[in-house]
């Protein structure tokens, strides 16, 4: 990697098919030329106060994320330095002891709901994608997720929904979207706009590429000489 990862941001509500697209793209391009990885790892940790305290506490907030460490993390990344990375569990609300190091790729893809909304990580995104869903389809989806993956109950998940993720979402995450490059409706299974951007990428990493190789020419040039 030549030290200047490209970074690109895939924000939405809340079950609008931002992992789908993600997986799309990795799976079609390959892991070994893209990094991907959840904002929802920089929860903050809440390990210091009650489990019952916890849950009470807004997920769907900005101040939610510890975005120093996530900024500081991108950086490094796009500087082609790897990161310890804090493994979060969403059944505590708390991190855990161990974390996972992170290596760089030529491409890295950032996903969470607030991405787009905190100016300074903004600015570090250089393509930012909207993935755009019905609001009665993402609240079905999370339902799914968080009753699988979270051991959460319904009552529970309908409970925050009402009480933080839609005045979140019309607060925070739709106003978003105007900053967004590219736009897609109708979720992660919108498989035109999908392969569109499979296509921008290629073409990114196929430029990458060209300029590794002229690099590279001109040091056996100059070491020949």
């Amino acid at each position: 990697m030549d030290g200047s990862g490209i970074l690109i941001g895939i924000a939405g509500g809340t079950g609008s098919g931002k992992t789908l697209v993600s997986k799309t793209i990795v799976q079609t391009i390959g892991s070994d030329r893209i990094l991907a990885f959840q904002q929802d790892a920089y929860y903050r940790d809440l390990s210091h106060i009650s489990f019952e305290h916890r849950c009470q506490q807004n997920f769907d907030h900005p101040e939610a994320f510890d975005r120093e460490l996530l900024l500081a993390h991108l950086t490094d990344l796009k500087m082609g330095k790897a990161i310890q990375q804090p493994q979060y569990d969403f059944t505590t609300h708390s991190r855990r002891k161990e974390f996972v190091v992170i290596y760089p790729q030529p491409v890295i893809i950032l996903e969470g709901i607030l991405i787009f909304v905190d100016p300074e990580l903004r600015d570090l995104v250089d393509i930012k994608v909207f993935v755009d869903a019905d609001a009665d389809i993402r609240l079905i989806r999370r339902l799914h997720r968080d009753i699988r993956d979270r051991g959460r109950s319904i009552d529970s998940v309908l409970e925050q929904y009402q009480k933080f993720v839609r005045p979140m979402h019309l607060q925070y995450v739709e106003p978003s979207k105007r900053y967004a490059d590219i736009i897609i409706p109708e979720g992660g299974k919108n498989m035109v706009a999908v392969d569109l951007l499979v296509t921008k990428i290629r073409s990114i990493l196929a430029e990458k590429d060209l300029h590794i190789g002229f690099d590279n020419d001109l040091r056996s040039e100059f070491l020949n000489d």
